[in-house]
């Protein structure tokens, strides 16, 4: 189970400058195993060209003891242990500073539910926090304050994006989506100001691609 997760992480990992997410060794992805109690999590500082599953941390969720690894896993450790700890079903997170998203977090603004994707995959605005610092769990008991019931991302004033889902893949994708939609909207911005859709309208969006939309 152990190797799995390392493996659907670093996945996650790799793919984050892949699309274009993060730069340098900024971001990280984790993955948590709830009949373990494990989670793993890329190392600090660490380029995501040498990455590898083996390179990544292992650490105990309940008493954030490290077990595995001889890296120092990232500094946002506490943000991901305390988010899996306050947030059941919730096994993959991601942590990214994407252009578009964080010039909303920029001006502490939330993403306007202005497209139909939005609605999609986020069932109205993607929340935004205002700014808190790093220490011990103060992003966390933010995020948990700020996020939205049904949605799986919030942008931190001044900082980045958080996403999170059922699996790295998962968290993955909204992270995605979370600077797509960010791009999307600044461009609208160029030519107007785009409304927002009808809370009914984002509730027909919102359950047909959660419940009937995919294989």
């Amino acid at each position: 189970m152990l190797r799995r997760l390392r493996d659907e992480v670093c996945f996650a990992n790799q793919n984050l400058p892949r699309a274009g997410l993060v730069t340098m060794h900024s971001g990280n992805a984790s993955g948590y195993d709830p009949e373990t109690g494990l989670m793993v999590i890329k190392p600090s500082g660490m380029d995501y060209d040498r990455l590898t599953p083996e390179a990544l941390v292992a650490v105990d969720v309940t008493s954030g003891t490290v077990l595995e690894g001889q890296l120092k896993p990232s500094v946002d450790l506490p943000h991901h242990l305390f988010l899996y700890q306050n947030l059941p079903n919730v096994f993959g997170i991601v942590h990214t500073h994407s252009n578009h998203a964080t010039a909303f977090a920029a001006v502490e603004e939330p993403i306007p539910a202005a497209l139909t994707a939005i609605a999609d995959e986020f069932g109205g605005p993607i929340p935004c926090a205002p700014y808190v610092d790093n220490e011990g769990d103060h992003i966390g008991r933010s995020i948990l304050a700020h996020r939205r019931e049904r949605c799986p991302a919030i942008l931190l004033g001044h900082h980045g994006v958080f996403a999170w889902g059922g699996s790295p893949r998962e968290a993955l994708k909204a992270a995605v989506m979370v600077e797509d939609v960010a791009k999307t909207v600044w461009l609208a911005r160029q030519l107007g100001r785009p409304a927002d859709l009808p809370d009914k309208e984002i509730e027909k969006w919102w359950d047909r691609y959660q419940h009937r939309y995919g294989q």
